[in-house]
């Protein structure tokens, strides 16, 4: 007499008696006296132990390496410039970037805004909220604010983060509503000759008096060429010297004159000379400054 087939009870592990197994049509079907090892699946319990004081403490300290990553190269980009630790090797700072860093023009100096900013809010923000930018995308919308301003901006923004560091996209809107209950009017034209005002804007040690020409209008700012450098400054801190445009073109030739002979690398004295050059307060170089120049230009020829 035939018997209809008894079904076969389905294995279950201990404690999971409400988990089903996966149903496979591409597995053979395995008889049970094979399968007795595969029953009881043993996990090992992981406990967490909380952190002791010390460990708590390196992981603060190692956080801390890592948000200001950023920083510290912007700092060290900084320092290399200003020496002109490069001058061994390469005519310009840009070239070194590249070469060394595989930086473009613009990451660099971004870079090197970013640890200035930095460097501001540390100093003026409250320590004890510990929340400070970790790179420089949530940085950069603050390079267009005066640098008092900047701190109020990045605690707004820290606080529109619910108390956590803010994205990019947060900072930019809290800046660009400063900016707008701030607005001054640009009334500055590309190729206009202005003078730099620190007013006490310790952004720009050793750059007040120095003259500048405007190669960008934005809506709050401009961006502005030094004999050394170029800046984005706000319109507080640029004051005209009203030139005509003969003499705004002439001193464009007198930047570029400088400029060419600052990347050449012809040593400390040659630089204060050149620095000299960037402060005079009129649109023509006296004849022995044009002699002295025209002299580093032959130098740097041969």
């Amino acid at each position: 007499m035939n018997t209809s087939p008894r079904k076969r009870k389905k294995a279950n592990s201990s404690g999971s008696s409400n988990l089903k197994p996966a149903v496979n049509s591409n597995i053979p079907d395995i008889p049970p006296q094979d399968n007795q090892g595969l029953v009881t699946i043993e996990v090992a319990a992981v406990e967490i132990y909380e952190l002791t004081q010390e460990e708590q403490s390196d992981r603060l300290l190692l956080e801390r390496k890592v948000e200001r990553a950023f920083f510290e190269a912007g700092k060290a980009l900084i320092e290399l410039r200003d020496r002109r630790l490069y001058r061994s090797t390469h005519r310009t700072f840009e070239e070194y970037c590249r070469d060394r860093f595989g930086h473009s023009r613009r990451q660099s100096y971004l870079l090197m805004d970013a640890a200035v900013v930095f460097d501001n809010l540390v100093e003026k923000c409250d320590r004890s909220d510990h929340i400070f930018p970790t790179n420089e995308w949530q940085v950069r919308p603050l390079t267009k604010l005066d640098p008092d301003i900047q701190p109020e901006a990045w605690q707004q923004a820290v606080e529109s983060a619910n108390g956590k560091v803010p994205s990019h996209r947060i900072v930019k809107d809290v800046v660009q509503r400063i900016m707008e209950r701030t607005q001054v009017p640009n009334t500055y034209q590309i190729g206009e000759v202005c003078q730099i005002l620190a007013k006490d804007n310790p952004d720009l040690r050793g750059k007040g008096g120095c003259w500048a020409i405007v190669s960008q209008v934005n809506k709050f700012s401009c961006t502005v060429r030094t004999w050394n450098s170029e800046l984005t400054l706000g319109v507080q801190h640029l004051k005209s010297y009203n030139y005509l445009p003969a003499e705004c073109e002439q001193m464009q030739v007198i930047c570029d004159r400088i400029g060419r002979v600052y990347s050449s690398g012809l040593g400390e004295s040659v630089q204060r000379f050149l620095e000299s050059l960037g402060k005079v307060n009129r649109a023509y170089l006296s004849q022995l400054e044009e002699k002295v120049l025209g002299l580093l230009e032959s130098e740097i020829i041969k």
